[in-house]
């Protein structure tokens, strides 16, 4: 006996396509989430990520007083409009995914940057909204040091409209010496042209940390 299969039709604008009915839409998967976030991590344990990492511009740099990993990034070193984004991303989750495990703690140096460095506001979001809960949750402190007008802003927009969950997080310093307070001097490797805009800036030895185990965002 030859079973007759019936066609049901979608109309969409001028074309009418017709598909089986025992198609059903919950047989088409939709990645969630966690699936995305994987498939990049798989990624980025696997490619050629050299582009991004010879810049020198993300790296992690010692712990700080209370014993969490320092990540250091460097704004002027990050050619936004000259770089592969999505091989950025992957560095990022390359470098970050075995640190976020526990608390840690960013220090942004905006030191002499320029819109050269700045990327798109969409692209940060897209990077916010790709990365999972624990890079949000084991975030304790976000340091911008040397902010400018932009920091400003866009750390406003960003806690209000975004991320408020991390807003009491970030602290914006003025020099490199208000960092000592939660993180050792030696325990900070940071490029000569921040410290050298830092004494011409600021001069030597402006601020006399205080030397305990407490911290800003402990």
């Amino acid at each position: 006996m030859t079973q007759m299969v019936t066609m049901e039709s979608i109309d969409l604008s001028d074309a009418t396509i017709s598909i089986p009915p025992e198609i059903q839409v919950d047989q088409i998967h939709i990645e969630t989430p966690e699936e995305r976030y994987e498939r990049l991590l798989r990624r980025a344990k696997t490619e050629d990520l050299s582009e991004v990492s010879g810049i020198g511009c993300l790296y992690q740099s010692g712990v700080d007083r209370l014993g969490r990993p320092v990540v250091v990034f460097c704004g002027k070193w990050f050619p936004a409009h000259n770089i592969d984004l999505e091989k950025a991303l992957l560095y990022l989750i390359y470098l970050l995914d075995p640190i976020v495990k526990g608390d840690y703690v960013i220090a942004y140096f905006h030191t002499l940057t320029s819109s050269n460095n700045y990327p798109s506001l969409q692209w940060l979001k897209d990077v916010y909204s790709i990365l999972p809960y624990k890079y949000k949750k084991n975030l304790k402190a976000f340091y911008i040091v040397h902010p400018t007008f932009w920091t400003k802003m866009m750390t406003w927009w960003f806690t209000t409209f975004m991320a408020p969950a991390i807003k009491t997080k970030v602290h914006s310093l003025p020099g490199v010496e208000h960092l000592y307070s939660a993180i050792a001097k030696d325990q900070l490797e940071i490029p000569a042209y921040i410290t050298e805009y830092d004494m011409a800036t600021n001069g030597i030895h402006y601020f006399q940390p205080i030397t305990n185990t407490s911290s800003p965002a402990s």
